[in-house]
């Protein structure tokens, strides 16, 4: 007979034994973010060294640039479209502080109307008129 019993050995893990899940505040992430931009440091190196899983701060960093993470400091930005609906043409020199006649410019809002206004339109005057079509 031998004296080899097999007993195997059964531990039980409590919830409590393991590492809960940490809240990162929005200051933190961006922080962590920018960080991981800089230079040229990596994103596995940035992660590594604030012991951030490295596909979590990918996560972090397409939010970032979404606008998604963040939402009090991230900037919008709007998209331009430069056309030619026929071709000017001038003899001699062109000086660019000149604005072209008949040039427009053509503004998409964010509640999706869409504004076309001469381009030597006043500034102030553009401020007013977007604010109040985007009122309406």
């Amino acid at each position: 007979m031998s004296d080899f019993n097999n007993h195997p050995q059964i531990e039980v893990l409590a919830v409590t034994d393991g590492a809960r899940r940490r809240h990162w505040s929005d200051e933190d992430k961006l922080r962590i973010v920018e960080e991981s931009f800089v230079g040229h440091r990596q994103c596995a190196a940035t992660a590594r060294r604030h012991g951030v899983c490295r596909s979590l701060l990918t996560i972090w960093r397409r939010q970032y640039r979404n606008g998604e993470l963040g939402v009090s400091h991230s900037t919008a930005f709007s998209p331009v479209s430069v056309t030619h609906d026929r071709p000017v043409s001038r003899p001699g020199p062109v000086d660019p502080s000149e604005p072209v006649r008949d040039a427009q410019v053509e503004i998409a809002l964010p509640n999706g109307r869409r504004l076309v206004v001469p381009a030597a339109l006043d500034p102030e005057a553009l401020v007013r008129l977007i604010q109040l079509v985007e009122r309406a």
